[in-house]
């Protein structure tokens, strides 16, 4: 009884959403594979409905009072898996420099290293409203460059470039911010 209320409790509509975006990673990097015009195509949608998911998962969470630990722990996990996987492979492909990708997954893996340490410590260190500005522009920066094919005379690869450069100010403005307000809580 015990176990199925435990599954019950994992697989409920936010928890589902946090998995639909894990599960959608090996779609995604198989599509971009093969970057075609279809592959890409394919790989944006799909990119782009996982990243919605992130919004409406936590926002059912609180409104459904389905808040879980596992939903704490897989959410931002399933944020970082999602992000960083699409960024290595734009990667591979040379649409996006490789020392921005080590920038961009650095920094997500210490933020979550300080965060299990604070974890740890009984002390919380929750995303900032920065943190949650250089999640938006990364997604909005991927979208463009997943197409990185000209449709309809506009050049996608730019405007994902543009949009990248961004995203990579926030990204390192706010993983600062992570390490200057660890040391505040954890040091005062």
């Amino acid at each position: 009884m015990f176990a199925r209320k435990r599954i019950k409790n994992i697989i409920s509509q936010p928890n589902s959403l946090t998995l639909f975006r894990i599960a959608v990673i090996p779609i995604i990097v198989i599509l971009l594979l093969f970057p075609n015009r279809i592959c890409t195509l394919l790989s944006t949608i799909l990119f782009t409905a996982a990243a919605i998911t992130d919004y409406f998962d936590g926002f059912f969470a609180r409104r459904r009072d389905l808040v879980s630990n596992f939903g704490k722990a897989m959410d931002p996990l399933a944020d970082k898996l999602l992000i960083s996987s699409v960024f290595i492979m734009l990667s591979s492909h040379g649409w996006v420099p490789a020392w921005i990708v080590c920038i961009i997954i650095s920094r997500e893996l210490a933020v979550t290293g300080l965060r299990n340490i604070m974890s740890e410590n009984s002390l919380d260190l929750s995303a900032s409203r920065l943190g949650k500005y250089k999640t938006g522009f990364q997604i909005s920066a991927i979208i463009p460059l997943i197409i990185h094919f000209e449709y309809v005379g506009v050049n996608f690869q730019s405007i994902g470039d543009i949009i990248l450069w961004i995203a990579l100010a926030l990204t390192m403005w706010s993983g600062i911010d992570y390490f200057i307000r660890y040391r505040k809580l954890f040091y005062s």
